[in-house]
């Protein structure tokens, strides 16, 4: 980084912006395999704040990397750029007063721990979609375990590359056996205590 940057400090500060919106904003931070229900978790989740009147963002894996992690491949450096954009994108949404889901594999305790650091401790929150590996196998809606099998895929979570289970998630859903609406329910009551409200 240049010397001859300072950072401009705004006449209005995030807890300014998060006051105008009526929220305590946060990183909903969903980690698990592919295939796990990170996604199909966070378009639920995220339908649930806007129907209480939430002012939310989603960031999607596969999105971000179709434009702004475009330039990214899936080896380990890779991966720990990507977690490194999401996390600083997912805290200028902080700072905008938003309510941040991100679905991401992010399978590195390192890239965790660096996202926690940079959003901040008191807005991440940590959910591991805790989804067996035979089960999002089972499941592979794009088809990429069976190319990971087949060795068409390189650097693939799960098969040969690793994923470090959260050691202390705030929240673990277990895809298989809650249904979908009570999981909602949880992080949305998780919300509601983090918040006083």
């Amino acid at each position: 980084m240049s010397k001859d940057l300072v950072f401009h400090t705004t006449a209005i500060s995030a807890s300014m912006r998060a006051q105008v919106k009526g929220q305590r904003p946060a990183v909903i931070w969903l980690t698990g395999l592919s295939g796990a229900g990170k996604s199909t978790i966070a378009n639920a989740l995220e339908q649930a704040l806007v129907g209480k009147g939430r002012h939310t963002f989603l960031l999607d894996g596969d999105n971000l990397r179709m434009g702004l992690c475009k330039d990214l491949g899936f080896a380990d450096a890779d991966r720990v750029e990507n977690i490194r954009r999401v996390a600083e994108v997912s805290k200028l949404l902080v700072d905008a007063g938003l309510i941040v889901i991100t679905a991401f594999i992010s399978p590195f305790h390192r890239d965790r721990a660096m996202a926690r650091d940079v959003i901040g401790t008191e807005e991440f929150i940590e959910v591991f979609v805790d989804t067996s590996l035979a089960e999002c196998e089972r499941r592979d809606p794009k088809g990429l375990y069976s190319k990971a099998r087949a060795g068409q895929i390189k650097n693939f979570t799960g098969i040969d590359s690793a994923y470090e289970k959260p050691v202390a998630p705030d929240i673990t859903i277990n895809t298989i056996d809650e249904p979908l609406a009570i999981s909602i329910e949880r992080v949305l009551d998780y919300l509601d205590k983090r918040s006083g409200q």
